[in-house]
C-alpha cells in the first residue's frame, strides 16, 4: 500500500543531533560532480549538502575547475581529480576518488559530470567499488543506463537513484510517456529488481524501496521545474545519508524537505521566477517546520 510523506512523517525521520556533537559526529559526504561545461552543478550540490546538517563536504572535481571551486565553495573542501583535455573526469580519476571515498559516510555522484566516453569508464568502474551509501543523479544516471547491471556489485539498499522521468525511461528501457503513465509501478519494479531506493522526481515525487514500499511526497510546486533543483536534492540526500540515515528514510525526508523549501521559495520569489539557489536558501525554513527546538 502506498503512503503519503506528510509533515508528521518527515518530522519522525529527522536524525538526532547530540548537544555535544562535532563535525565528525555529523558525517562527511563526498560529492563527485562538475565539468567544464557544467561547473554550477558542483556548487549547487555541495551547498545543498552543507545545508543538510552534515559535518563536512568535499567536492571531487575536475582538476581544471580547482580555481573555480576555491572561489565558489566557501564552506566545502575540494579534491581536484585528473581530467581530460575537454575538462571532464576520466578513468584516471579513479586512482584518487576511490580511496578518498573509502571512509566517507556518503558519496554523491553525477551532477554535471557529462556523458563523455572517458567519464563513462570512470563511473562504471567506480559505482560497484564504492562501499559507502551512494546517491546517483543526473549524468551519473545517464551513464548508468548504458550498463545498469553494474548495480549488482553494490550492497543491497545502499544506493539512492534520483531520476526525472526522462532518466527513468532510459534506465528502464521505456519511453517517458510510459513512465509517467505508471510512475509508482515503474519505480517500484526498478527498485526491487536492482535493490536500490528510487526517487522518481516530478509532481508528487515517488519514493520506492526494494521491499516494495512506495511513498508519495506531499510538498513541492511547478516553480521547481528549473535547472539545478535536481542537483539540490542530490546534495541534500547525500548529506542526510552521511548523518547515518538508512537510504529509505533519507530519501523520504529529503524529498519532503526539498519540496517544502521549494514551496517557501515560491512564496518569496513566485513559482514563475524562482531558481535553484532559492530552494537552497529556504532549506533552513524546511527544517524549522519540523523542529520545535534543538
Amino acid at each position: 500500500m502506498n503512503t503519503i510523506i506528510s509533515r508528521q512523517t518527515a518530522a519522525g525521520l529527522l536524525p538526532t543531533r547530540p548537544r555535544d556533537g562535532h563535525k565528525g559526529t555529523f558525517g562527511h559526504t563526498f560529492v563527485i560532480a562538475g565539468s567544464r561545461r557544467y561547473p554550477g552543478a558542483m556548487r549547487l550540490t555541495c551547498e545543498a549538502a552543507s545545508r543538510s546538517g552534515v559535518g563536512l563536504v568535499t567536492a571531487g572535481i575536475p582538476r581544471s575547475l580547482a580555481d573555480v571551486a576555491a572561489m565558489a565553495l566557501l564552506e566545502c573542501m575540494s579534491l581536484p581529480l585528473p581530467d581530460t583535455a575537454g575538462g571532464v573526469l576520466g578513468h584516471d580519476a579513479l586512482e584518487l576518488a576511490l580511496p578518498f571515498s573509502a571512509d566517507k559516510e556518503s558519496v554523491v555522484l553525477g551532477p554535471g559530470l557529462s556523458t563523455e566516453l572517458e567519464t563513462r569508464r570512470f563511473v562504471h568502474a567506480l559505482v560497484p567499488r564504492i562501499t559507502s551509501p551512494l546517491v546517483i543523479d543526473a549524468d551519473g544516471l545517464n551513464l548508468l543506463a548504458v550498463e545498469v547491471s553494474i548495480l549488482a556489485g553494490r550492497k543491497p539498499c545502499s544506493t539512492i537513484l534520483t531520476p526525472h522521468p526522462g532518466e527513468m525511461a532510459r534506465l528502464s528501457g521505456l519511453d517517458t510517456r510510459g513512465v509517467q503513465a505508471q510512475r509508482e509501478a515503474i519505480a517500484q519494479e526498478f527498485a526491487a529488481a536492482h535493490q536500490v531506493v528510487v526517487v522518481l522526481k516530478g509532481h508528487e515525487t515517488v519514493v520506492a524501496s526494494p521491499d516494495g514500499a512506495v511513498a508519495v511526497n506531499s510538498t513541492g510546486n511547478n516553480g521547481m521545474a528549473t535547472g539545478g533543483t535536481g542537483d539540490v536534492l542530490a546534495g541534500l540526500l547525500g548529506g542526510l545519508l552521511a548523518q547515518g540515515m538508512p537510504t529509505w528514510d533519507a530519501a523520504r525526508l529529503g524529498v519532503w524537505l526539498h519540496g517544502y523549501a521549494g514551496d517557501c521559495a515560491a512564496q518569496q520569489f513566485t513559482a514563475r521566477a524562482m531558481i535553484a539557489r532559492d530552494v537552497i536558501a529556504c532549506i533552513p525554513q524546511a527544517f524549522a517546520a519540523l523542529v520545535v527546538s534543538e
